[in-house]
């Protein structure tokens, strides 16, 4: 992945290289330093009758030069020396300056091009070895800034959120919020790599684009065999395509505001009921856990931790209704209503 690293306190980012190449950016820096060395070396030339050489009294170009990167680099030996009074203020008022500045010019291609990226590197290899049990966010759209916001707003630590994204806008606009940013390419291993995805405990997608997400999800697939990954497909027929390339849950925007108009049409207080469960702090809530050891051959109906609605046990689904409900088995993962957190509960 191309870039510089830097590192934040508060999260980690990957920063697009600049535009400029670095033997360019290398180049303008030397020029820029020689080019201040050149005008102390015209004036001292111009002036060298203000300048005495204490070896033989005579100050030949040689003498100006080897002068004139002396007084640069250093404050001098003393065995050529400034005697008139505007040589010394020309010593004073514009070579000390222009040292100043070659030196800084010096030392800030330096810390870039060696001391920034040895300790960048270092901070990089710290935060990335601490990341553990995190949600990656691949695209920072509409539908990928919502998750993230609906993640906080559910109680988990910013911290613990990493967002893929390359508009400099959206990676300004998520680390705000206190998350890691990393400028790349999700669909390239590198990118995906860098975030520690076999290390998360879920990737969301929400590229824009259902073919770039399906890329993604084929790579982090094959990254993270494991992890549960969700995607924004907006084309139903690409649904299928989503799930055939590893996606564990595919969501359709424009099929959810269909459900929510439907329900609306039935019953004023349906479409309002799926919207409190869907939002973080509705007085209703959603939630799926395993099953309790102790809830082992007890029915569906009979658990007292909210409302069960469903049951998943392997690659089968019950509802409530089922005989299947009737017995809890080892493994299976319920899915309840329980009380939501409303903000005035809260509050």
């Amino acid at each position: 992945m191309p870039g510089t690293v830097t590192i934040r306190d508060r999260s980690l980012r990957l920063k697009r290289k600049s535009g400029t190449p670095v033997w360019l950016s290398l180049l303008w820096r030397i020029a820029l330093a020689f080019g201040l060395i050149g005008i102390a070396l015209a004036v001292h030339w111009f002036d060298r009758d203000g300048l005495r050489d204490n070896l033989d009294g005579h100050v030949s170009f040689v003498d100006v030069l080897y002068f004139t990167m002396i007084t640069v680099t250093t404050v001098g030996y003393g065995d050529i020396v400034p005697v008139t009074p505007q040589s010394r203020l020309f010593d004073t008022f514009v070579v000390t300056p222009i040292r100043l500045f070659v030196w800084l010019i010096f030392l800030g291609t330096a810390y870039d091009f060696l001391l920034k990226r040895v300790w960048e590197r270092w901070r990089m290899s710290i935060i990335q070895r601490n990341l553990h049990g995190h949600v990656v966010v691949a695209g920072y759209g509409t539908s990928g800034s919502e998750a993230v916001n609906e993640l906080i707003r559910r109680g988990t630590d910013p911290k613990r959120i990493v967002v893929i994204e390359e508009r400099d806008a959206a990676l300004a606009e998520a680390e705000e919020r206190g998350v890691a940013v990393i400028d790349g390419d999700a669909t390239r291993n590198a990118a995906l790599e860098a975030v520690k995805l076999d290390r998360a405990s879920a990737l969301i997608v929400s590229a824009g684009r259902d073919d770039t997400s399906i890329l993604i999800v084929l790579t982090a697939r094959r990254i993270a065999p494991k992890v549960p990954i969700s995607v924004v497909i907006r084309s139903e027929d690409n649904e299928p395509l989503a799930r055939q390339a590893g996606a564990d849950t595919v969501i359709n925007p424009a099929s959810f505001a269909g459900l929510l108009l439907a329900g609306s049409t039935h019953g004023p207080h349906i479409a309002d009921y799926l919207a409190d469960l869907a939002a973080a702090h509705g007085r209703v809530a959603l939630r799926e856990r395993a099953v309790a050891p102790a809830e082992v051959g007890r029915p569906l109906a009979a658990i007292e931790t909210g409302l069960g609605v469903r049951i998943y046990r392997g690659d089968s689904v019950f509802g409530f209704w089922d005989a299947e409900a009737r017995a809890l088995a080892a493994g299976d993962q319920i899915v309840e209503i329980v009380p939501g957190t409303p903000r005035e509960r809260q509050a």
